[in-house]
């Protein structure tokens, strides 16, 4: 009777640690998720077509800007964030601080209807100005 001696492969694999994590042969680490390799594949629940929706400016450039728009948007969805920004320059506004941008009004009914639609539209507050902004 004759033994089989042939095993897995992976039964000849060595594993190297450092530090506690899992490295390769170069000492590379080796990030796992359950039993599967990291991966920079977009998760199922993002939407691939996001930057696909783009809004016109209603507003001439030399609008007066006479409304604030303040907003928290979590960084969980940095996407719809940065691109909401991109849309305000787009229409003109100036940006005070990181979340505080001033502009022309009103923000066009489509425009807030699609920030609603991306849940966005409960994060900001518009203040219309008594007075128009002044710029530099």
């Amino acid at each position: 009777m004759k033994k089989n001696y042939i095993k897995e492969k992976s039964f000849y694999k060595k594993k190297h640690f450092y530090k506690g994590v899992e490295v390769n042969s170069f000492g590379v680490p080796i990030f796992l998720l359950g039993n599967k390799e990291k991966t920079r594949i977009k998760g199922h629940q993002r939407k691939r077509s996001f930057y696909n929706k783009s809004f016109n400016s209603p507003f001439k450039k030399d609008s007066p800007k006479n409304l604030l728009v303040m907003y928290d948007i979590p960084s969980t969805k940095r996407k719809e964030r940065d691109w909401f920004r991109r849309q305000l320059r787009k229409f003109g506004y100036i940006m005070i601080q990181k979340s505080v941008w001033v502009g022309p009004s009103p923000l066009p009914k489509d425009f807030l209807e699609y920030l609603k639609e991306i849940k966005i539209g409960d994060n900001l507050k518009t203040f219309k100005l008594s007075n128009s902004y002044k710029t530099k």
